[in-house]
C-alpha cells in the first residue's frame, strides 16, 4: 500500500498515521491514495483521496440488466437482433 502523506503542525508516528488510514478506508469502504494531516493543537483536519473506481456501464435490454451481452446465448442475442430499436426524434423547441 502506496500512500502519500503530508503532516503539517506536528510529528506522527507510523503508528498514528496508519490509524487515521484505517479508520477512513473502513469509513468509506475505499482505497486511499493520498493523505494530508494537518494538526492545530487538539484538533485534526485531514484531507484525503481515494483510489479511483472502475465504472461498467449497465443497460436494460429486453428486460434484463446487463453490462456487455458478451455471456449470452445465441437465443437471447438473436432476442435482441430482433427488438425494435425505437429512435427518438429531435425536438425543436422554441423561446417563447
Amino acid at each position: 500500500m502506496s500512500i502519500a502523506f503530508t503532516v503539517t503542525g506536528a510529528e506522527l508516528s507510523e503508528k498514528e498515521k496508519m490509524a487515521y488510514v484505517d479508520y477512513l478506508q473502513k469509513k468509506h469502504n475505499r482505497t486511499l491514495q493520498s493523505l494530508d494531516i494537518n494538526v492545530d493543537g487538539e484538533f485534526v483536519d485531514l484531507h484525503y483521496k481515494f483510489e479511483p473506481i472502475g465504472f461498467e456501464r449497465i443497460r436494460r435490454i429486453t428486460g434484463y440488466l446487463v453490462g456487455t451481452m458478451d455471456n449470452w446465448n445465441s437465443a437471447k442475442a438473436a432476442e435482441e437482433a430482433d427488438r425494435v430499436k425505437h429512435n427518438i426524434p429531435e425536438a425543436s423547441f422554441e423561446r417563447i
